[in-house]
């Protein structure tokens, strides 16, 4: 008997998708740290939002913690690619602890603007999500009360500052593009002498991603985020897909999540990856739609990245 021919499908790439600089850089920190002192390291939170990284660190000898008290005495412990309020290098210092930090420098520069507005005497308003690693290490730079959260356009428009004329806002790294804006725009509108950032705190990792799904999301009739639920980035390529018409759009951590049935008599798939997600994922979600559909495979290219950022002194090769 003829095997019988499997259903064509379509399926488009995004790019850029997957690892972005920040996320390399955090997790060969830790894998050198292994190398360099030997297992066992510890890391203080998922050192960037991706179980299947983590549970691959975990097996080269890496320990995750909640926070410091878990680690002991003369260990070497790594902060996360998302930042830590300075309360947390204050502890290990206190306790001897030799530690790395892990923090995404585009993170560290969100910090350093913080400081700068601090200095300068202005109420500072970030954008971002309450409860996010991020945010809380961001916040946690300044003295409590100096940085208010900023999560919707409700909030920008009902935020009553001390001083209108003495006001700066920074924001989340891996917030919505658009959204993000629309926030900005109100803030503007309401204070018009509001400090801004430099240059975008939105990095540009985040930004490429969402415009590699606007450029993807309306040929497809569904789209496959690859990410974490507790991945900022990855969630809002998302909210993106279905923004851009996509209403089929979803996130998956493995191939093993994909719901087949809600994918019958599609023949147009899109493909991203939030930047935790490694690109052996991708193929994972890909080999998996061969299994079941002549699979033509096109990738739909909107920037090339060769972002790189440099390691810790302490791991560095010698010159």
């Amino acid at each position: 008997m003829s095997t019988p021919q499997k259903p064509a499908l379509t399926l488009y790439l995004s790019s850029p998708r997957g690892f972005c600089a920040g996320v390399d850089r955090a997790i060969q920190i830790v894998e050198q740290a292994l190398d360099k002192y030997g297992p066992p390291v510890y890391v203080r939170h998922e050192i960037v939002h991706n179980r299947f990284v983590v549970e691959g660190l975990e097996a080269k000898g890496a320990i995750f913690v909640d926070e410091l008290d878990e680690v002991p005495a003369d260990a070497h412990v790594i902060f996360s690619a998302h930042g830590v309020p300075k309360s947390v290098p204050a502890e290990a210092e206190a306790r001897n602890l030799d530690y790395l930090d892990a923090t995404c420098p585009l993170v560290s520069k969100v910090h350093m603007e913080a400081e700068r507005h601090f200095s300068k005497n202005r109420e500072i308003l970030m954008i971002g999500h309450a409860g996010h690693p991020e945010v809380i290490g961001t916040m946690g730079q300044l003295p409590e009360g100096a940085v208010k959260l900023i999560e919707t356009v409700e909030d920008a428009r009902a935020i009553q500052p001390n001083d209108p004329d003495a006001v700066a806002f920074i924001t989340q790294t891996t917030l919505s593009v658009d959204d993000t804006a629309a926030i900005v725009a109100t803030l503007q509108e309401r204070f018009p002498a509001i400090s801004v950032p430099h240059k975008e705190d939105i990095c540009y990792a985040t930004t490429n991603r969402q415009a590699a799904v606007k450029a993807i999301a309306p040929k497809c009739e569904a789209l496959l985020v690859i990410g974490a639920p507790n991945s900022s980035n990855s969630m809002r390529l998302v909210e993106v897909a279905e923004r851009e018409g996509c209403r089929h759009s979803f996130l998956v951590q493995r191939a093993a999540e994909i719901d087949w049935e809600g994918l019958n008599d599609i023949s147009h798939v899109g493909i991203a990856a939030g930047a935790s997600a490694p690109e052996i994922l991708v193929d994972e979600v890909i080999a998996a739609f061969r299994e079941r559909f002549d699979v033509t495979v096109e990738e739909i290219s909107v920037a090339q990245e060769r972002v790189q950022f440099k390691l810790p002194l302490a791991l560095r090769a010698p010159a």
